[in-house]
């Protein structure tokens, strides 16, 4: 099967977004298809809204200034979970430390845009469209990322997902792609069911084209809708060992394992998780921060546990928009900073290591006397799943006026 048709369903959980201009479909028959029995490739992308503190959740516990700058906030040594030495996880991040000792897990510190502002909606925006400081960009960089890259073998109409009740700026473009809030929020029209206006929607928008090639590949995106269905989600049971937490991002991840294991063809996906911007009362191994790192750790374990064999061809890249201030605020909280820390989780990865020139936490060394220093540029670490793992060399489109990186090697 594949897609070559965009489609906008506003206020459904099924959305195919595209553009306002004529659409490339109508110029090529079909996306191209890799050699049967290809293993697909797929790049998971997580997105922490709100400014992550990576300084409390990668913890620089050899670093003497880290304690004297977070009197009230700070991690104590006996809590930290040692990685090298130097650095150590949260306490709450336990449920990932597994897959540092197994060495499927990598941590990227300092990292973060050029960029300096630290308005969040510019920071976010920015790091979806993968163009720093310029605002003109239409179409976010995963979406760019499909652009020279085959499709999967199996099927096409699940290529770029998105779980939420949005496209996100990340996967606007020209490269079809779906946002999909819930696997069991909309029917699908049949025998013996009852189909929403939603369904009726979608399957009319095809059935009415008089063009045949329209009405084709809109069909095959209906047919692929119905094998999903056909896979009956709300009957799904994830692996024993698959313990996903209540909540959105659990949800979602749960959801996206199942659309990866039901042979689908999701090769790029997109889920964020909010709740990171603690001005105030952020605690430290308890608190606001330490329940929203449990449930994100916690929600990335079992993804990784129910995937199974098919681990072994997904990365997993974390981002937020900027990190905090190196000193704790008189709220006992953190305000908005400039670096921050990436993790990188999967079967290829080279991990159990912190990738990155650590810029020291120092008054000299850091940024503006307030902020730990970017010394990785955030595309470096997206721009090396992108070509070793995604198999796309063509960089300058997908990170355009980024030049060659040079890459870090977490992917070897």
């Amino acid at each position: 099967m594949s897609i070559t048709r965009r489609v906008f369903l506003r206020n459904s959980a099924l959305a195919v977004v595209g553009t306002a201009v004529v659409p490339p479909f109508l110029t090529r028959a079909a996306l191209g298809a890799v050699e049967p029995g290809t293993r697909n490739k797929r790049l998971v992308v997580i997105f922490q809204r709100g400014a992550a503190d990576g300084l409390n959740i990668v913890v620089p516990h050899g670093e003497p200034s880290y304690y004297a700058m977070r009197p009230s906030i700070n991690i104590p040594r006996k809590a930290v979970l040692d990685l090298d030495g130097f650095f150590g996880l949260h306490p709450a991040m336990a449920p990932l430390q597994a897959l540092w000792q197994q060495q499927h897990l990598a941590i990227v510190h300092a990292a973060g845009s050029p960029d300096t502002t630290r308005s969040h909606f510019d920071a976010q925006d920015y790091m979806e469209s993968g163009t720093p400081g310029i605002k003109a960009t239409e179409d976010g960089w995963l979406n760019r990322a499909l652009k020279d890259m085959p499709a999967p073998a199996d099927s096409a109409a699940f290529r770029a997902i998105a779980l939420g009740p949005s496209l996100p700026r990340i996967l606007a473009g020209h490269e079809a792609a779906l946002a999909m809030n819930n696997i069991n929020d909309f029917t699908v029209g049949g025998r013996g069911a009852k189909p929403t206006p939603i369904a009726n929607t979608f399957e009319a928008m095809y059935a009415q084209s008089v063009d045949t090639m329209l009405h084709g590949t809109g069909q095959e995106t209906f047919d692929a809708v119905k094998m999903l269905k056909a896979a009956d989600p709300a009957k799904y049971r994830p692996a024993a060992n698959a313990d996903y937490p209540k909540g959105r991002f659990g949800d979602s991840l749960k959801q996206l394992a199942q659309l990866i294991k039901a042979q689908l063809g999701v090769q790029v996906a997109f889920a964020d998780i909010g709740g990171w911007d603690h001005h105030v009362n952020e605690g430290n191994t308890q608190g606001q921060l330490a329940n929203v790192l449990r449930e994100f750790s916690q929600s990335l374990a079992a993804f990784w546990n129910d995937l199974g064999d098919l681990a072994e061809d997904t990365v997993v890249v974390t981002m937020s928009e900027f990190g905090r201030t190196a000193r704790e605020n008189g709220n006992r909280g953190t305000d908005h900073g400039h670096a921050n820390v990436m993790l990188v989780m999967g079967g290829p990865v080279q991990g159990g290591k912190v990738y990155g020139r650590w810029p020291g936490m120092e008054a000299g060394q850091l940024y503006e006397g307030r902020d730990l220093a970017v010394t990785t540029d955030f595309r470096e670490v997206l721009g090396e799943a992108v070509v070793r793992h995604l198999g796309n060399a063509n960089l300058q489109n997908v990170f355009p006026g980024y030049g060659a990186p040079h890459f870090l090697g977490y992917l070897g």
